[in-house]
């Protein structure tokens, strides 16, 4: 059973007008957009057929006009998914003369592949792009992310970086650690190549988002940090503390640092490390001041 059908039929959340589902894989579909009686997921609107994107951003739902939505929405409704059966499939394969449809959260259960590319094509299991690297996991050979067995062979799920063509990993797996690190971030978990490796995703129906990652730096020591993401914390949270500091506690306010500002500003990692390791002095003079020992280590008294 498709996890369309899973839906919990007494759900009062407003549903996407072209995936029909209230609830999505944000990493997939985008955040849920309503305005006006409109409701639909940022991608939803991207692959569907036939809608535009106007130059405006601020009229209708981030550009697409309120009558084009329903209009798609209306054609929709005389399409089936060929994954979960039921009707509204509003995104068709990109292939000339494949006529398969599918809703966007049904696109991965299908083997389907969406291109979150400028054009955003979509292609159906039989005509989506393969990885032509020539390349076959030994025996025994584990993702890279998750740890479990990825096959014998390159599949819809089983995926290989194309610059080293050892790093193997499940499709679900490297699609969760794009959507953490973002497109400014996200490399080859094990040769650290990005533009082969970046293109290759894209190409392969990966979204990658793009983001100015905001970096929490621990407030006790300063020389650890975490994205609100990958710690699960709140935009309201203003300060974090890292496991080796946990308990010690202070009340100094921790440093937000924009990475992507910082990286624009060095251009190297190199002065980011010494960034680091100057607020991590800076904070260990300051803690030894509040307890009466200068730089040197000795009492002030």
């Amino acid at each position: 059973m498709s996890a369309r059908k899973r839906k919990a039929p007494d759900s009062m959340e407003q549903a996407c007008m072209l995936c029909r589902r209230a609830e999505a894989d944000p990493d997939v579909c985008g955040h849920k957009l309503e305005k006006r009686g409109l409701c639909a997921h940022v991608f939803c609107l991207y692959f569907a057929n036939e809608l535009f994107q106007q130059r405006v951003a601020e009229v209708g739902l981030i550009g697409f006009l309120p009558g084009d939505i329903r209009r798609t929405v209306k054609r929709a409704a005389q399409k089936h998914c060929f994954v979960c059966g039921e009707s509204g499939a509003a995104i068709t394969c990109h292939e000339t003369g494949c006529d398969r449809s599918f809703h966007l959260p049904c696109a991965v259960e299908g083997g389907c592949v969406t291109q979150f590319l400028h054009q955003y094509r979509s292609f159906c299991w039989e005509h989506r792009p393969e990885q032509a690297v020539d390349a076959a996991p030994e025996e025994n050979t584990t993702c890279l992310i998750c740890l479990d067995p990825v096959g014998d062979r390159k599949s819809y799920h089983a995926m290989v970086c194309p610059a080293c063509k050892h790093a193997w990993f499940h499709r679900g797996c490297i699609q969760g650690q794009a959507a953490c690190a973002g497109i400014s971030c996200f490399q080859c978990p094990l040769c650290k190549d990005k533009e082969l490796f970046l293109l290759e995703m894209l190409t392969m129906g990966i979204r990658i988002p793009f983001r100015p990652w905001q970096l929490l730096l621990c407030c006790s020591c300063a020389a650890e940090g975490t994205h609100r993401r990958c710690s699960y914390l709140r935009n309201s949270t203003a300060s974090w503390e890292c496991d080796s500091c946990a308990g010690l506690g202070t009340d100094l306010d921790a440093p937000t640092l924009d990475f992507a500002f910082l990286f624009s500003y060095s251009g190297c990692a190199r002065d980011t490390v010494w960034f680091l390791s100057w607020c991590r002095r800076r904070r260990i003079i300051q803690r030894s001041r509040r307890c009466g020992v200068n730089e040197k280590g000795f009492s002030d008294d």
